[in-house]
């Protein structure tokens, strides 16, 4: 009997300790935890922003009544900035051509906002659609931070607010730093066109020769592509369509001596614009590089501080190569626009925003269909508005 109350009382003493540990532990779990819902959203405390008064509505004795002006202008200072108001007619030229692309990553995002309830799942369901988008990595972290870290929890809940979140996020990645291009600055004004075969810089430098002849300008085009077969044949198509001389050079000859005697006869013959193909494709990257950086010296040599702008053309369709091709051409050669095309025929128009983010260039043009009149400025409100519209309907879907 004795040893039967011993071995009871072990066991006792036993499950106490067991117990103790166990809450001992439960304790410490909960308290490196999240204790509040922005924390298990990975939401950053907002920082307490001291308010302003608010405006008196009745005068202290003795005081004047403000008017009503000054308490609108001060309600005014604290309201967020508008949205920069986005061009309708550009909206729908961007609008037709981004079709895929909105039935792609933009579509995801509606179905995901589009659930009733909105919690850390979705965040975690947010960043997988971005980083699986073609807007590349950068692109991708900078618009899913401005959620996760720039939101609070009651923000997070509400999926108008999110939407409005990403399209500022995106018209700040857009609006890259860049003056406007002053193409009566220099007569002539010398454009030099990169791009690899196949992304369409001829059809581009065509379209291009088109818009400005059209608009009264002298425009010249100068064959520099001498390696690609049909290439000079094309660019000599264009200039019949656009009533716009070609200075050609014999196959396989040197671009560079095309091109000085494009600029040259541009100078002498008061050209507005000289717009120069170049090589798309050599033997290896380098020789392509070498060939290039040598155009540009010679371009000084014909007119000095020619040329005035080096544009890429990058196909849309190819998605983040896009974003690699121009980086590998940025490192030996100045870019200062950037042109893409087949923007209507690929579902990876998001690319913009890698290309923006990543290079810090502007884009200039983008191509959303096959007629001359489709090669549209870039307008970034526009490319915005185009790009997220109609996504709550896909929350419905």
């Amino acid at each position: 009997m004795q040893q039967e109350v011993i071995t009871f009382a072990v066991a006792l003493v036993v499950l106490v300790l067991v117990v103790l540990a166990l809450r001992y532990y439960a304790a410490k779990s909960r308290a490196k935890g999240p204790t509040s819902a922005r924390a298990r959203l990975g939401v950053e405390p907002e920082v307490e922003v001291a308010r302003p008064r608010r405006q008196r509505k009745r005068p202290r004795p003795g005081q004047p009544a403000a008017a009503p002006e000054e308490v609108e202008e001060a309600r005014e200072e604290v309201e967020e900035a508008p949205e920069v108001a986005a061009d309708q007619e550009a909206v729908g030229a961007f609008k037709a051509g981004l079709a895929k692309t909105r039935g792609g990553f933009v579509a995801k995002l509606g179905k995901l906002f589009g659930k009733k309830k909105i919690d850390a799942a979705t965040l975690d369901e947010l960043e997988e659609v971005l980083f699986t988008a073609d807007i590349g990595p950068r692109a991708a972290d900078r618009i899913f931070q401005s959620v996760k870290t720039g939101m609070s929890k009651a923000d997070l809940e509400d999926a108008d607010k999110i939407w409005k979140r990403i399209r500022r996020t995106s018209q700040d990645i857009l609006a890259v730093d860049a003056k406007a291009v002053d193409m009566s600055s220099k007569q002539p004004f010398v454009l030099l066109v990169l791009g690899v075969n196949g992304v369409g810089k001829t059809t581009t430098i065509g379209k291009l020769a088109k818009k400005w002849s059209d608009e009264g300008k002298k425009v010249l085009l100068a064959a520099g592509d001498t390696f690609r077969a049909a290439a000079t044949e094309q660019l000599e198509e264009w200039g019949k369509r656009s009533n716009v001389p070609v200075v050609k050079g014999k196959p396989q000859g040197d671009p560079s001596a095309v091109i000085f005697e494009a600029i040259k006869r541009g100078v002498d013959e008061k050209f507005d614009i000289v717009i120069c193909d170049t090589a798309g494709r050599l033997h290896s990257n380098s020789g392509l590089m070498d060939e290039l950086k040598k155009v540009r010296r010679v371009s000084d040599k014909a007119m000095a501080g020619a040329p005035h702008e080096t544009w890429m053309v990058l196909d849309a369709t190819t998605g983040q190569n896009a974003i690699s091709q121009a980086k590998t051409f940025k490192a030996d050669m100045e870019i200062t626009g950037i042109v893409l095309t087949k923007l209507d025929g690929s579902s990876k128009g998001g690319v913009v925003l890698g290309i923006c983010d990543e290079l810090k260039v502007p884009v200039r043009y983008v191509g959303v269909g096959e007629k001359i009149g489709d090669l549209r400025p870039f307008d970034p409100a526009a490319f915005v508005d185009a790009l997220y519209s109609d996504a709550r309907s896909s929350e419905a879907a």
